[in-house]
């Protein structure tokens, strides 16, 4: 048994330095490309810390061996994902300005664009809403339909993201493979770079898949509920440190941008691909999950809509509703 979990640990780190490797070549790859830092950020960014969590239900649901177990794994990284997004991630955002708030010398406020933002999770509502919603439609073409809605409301998302935006302050770091190549950072080796971070970013996720399952059955907990919280955590460690960095330097539109971001890309993408790819009937924990993300996501944007600014307030009552969940859980027995 130690030794699934220290084969789960090394994907994890396989699966978080690659995402590193990732978000560096696709910074130089978005300066080669001269576009702006919306793209940057809530695309490029968003997209590239989203990688870790969408690789996992992916591999779980087309790749493995379709047992119930790897089912409910895909299914639970997928619910996961905007659930930690939208309560644990906010939260961290949150308690961020708490703690950095001498350094900022803003008080309690964010300097955040709250039209972006309002944006964002209005996107996120509409489509997670929709995704949820469907898991109760038994019609196969109605289905179909939805999940074809659902990408198609991101190629939208993208297009208003990218219009207008060709305006670029991104301080970017050393191109991370040229510190062994020694050469100089041109478009093939950011394509390298890039390539290389998928590889790994895919085969971390296999790896993590296949111990999972494994852990879950040795601890008699439900793969469900397993994946439905530790998954998510560690997936989306990259969004919740990119935000403590970008709130200790007063780019608070950043920080919640790339949150945001990566919210709409999975509510979108991966749950089209859950619909698609299986039969999209939903636990009582999913639901639940799924009903306090929502919850989260509707107070940050009734904050912003009613006070027309944004505190921590909001964010940090995300924490409380994961905390709920974790609650339910307990009393379920985990099972």
């Amino acid at each position: 048994m130690w030794f699934d979990v220290l084969r789960l640990i090394i994907s994890l780190c396989i699966i978080l330095f690659s995402c590193e490797l990732f978000t560096n070549g696709i910074e130089w790859l978005g300066k080669k490309l001269r576009v702006g830092d919306g793209v940057v950020g809530s695309i490029f960014s968003a997209v590239g810390t989203c990688l870790p969590e969408t690789a996992i239900p992916i591999i779980a649901i087309l790749f493995s061996d379709h047992t119930r177990n790897t089912t409910d794994i895909g299914i639970g990284a997928i619910a996961g994902a905007p659930f930690m997004l939208s309560t644990l991630a906010f939260f961290v955002t949150g308690i961020s300005v708490f703690a950095f708030w001498k350094k900022r010398k803003t008080g309690m406020q964010m300097n955040v664009n709250t039209g972006i933002l309002s944006r964002d999770i209005s996107f996120f509502i509409l489509v997670y809403g929709i995704g949820i919603a469907v898991s109760f439609v038994k019609i196969d073409i109605a289905r179909y339909v939805s999940a074809v809605f659902l990408i198609g409301c991101y190629v939208y998302y993208i297009f208003l993201t990218v219009r207008g935006d060709h305006e670029s302050h991104v301080e970017l770091e050393e191109l991370l493979i040229i510190r062994f190549l020694k050469v100089k950072p041109n478009i093939l080796y950011i394509l390298f770079q890039v390539a290389l971070a998928l590889i790994g970013i895919l085969l971390g996720a296999e790896l993590f898949v296949k111990n999972i399952e494994t852990l879950s059955d040795a601890f008699g907990i439900e793969a469900l509920a397993l994946s439905l919280v530790i998954t998510p955590i560690a997936t989306e460690l990259p969004e919740k440190f990119n935000s403590i960095i970008w709130i200790s330097k007063r780019k608070d539109t950043l920080a919640l941008g790339n949150i945001s971001g990566a919210m709409v890309f999975q509510s979108c993408i991966p749950v089209s691909v859950g619909i698609l790819a299986t039969s999209w009937e939903l636990d009582i924990k999913v639901i639940i999950s799924a009903l306090l993300a929502l919850i989260s996501a509707a107070v940050t944007y009734l904050w912003m809509r009613l006070k027309g600014r944004l505190n921590p307030v909001p964010l940090v009552f995300g924490g409380v509703l994961y905390a709920v969940f974790l609650g339910f859980l307990a009393l379920q027995g985990f099972s």
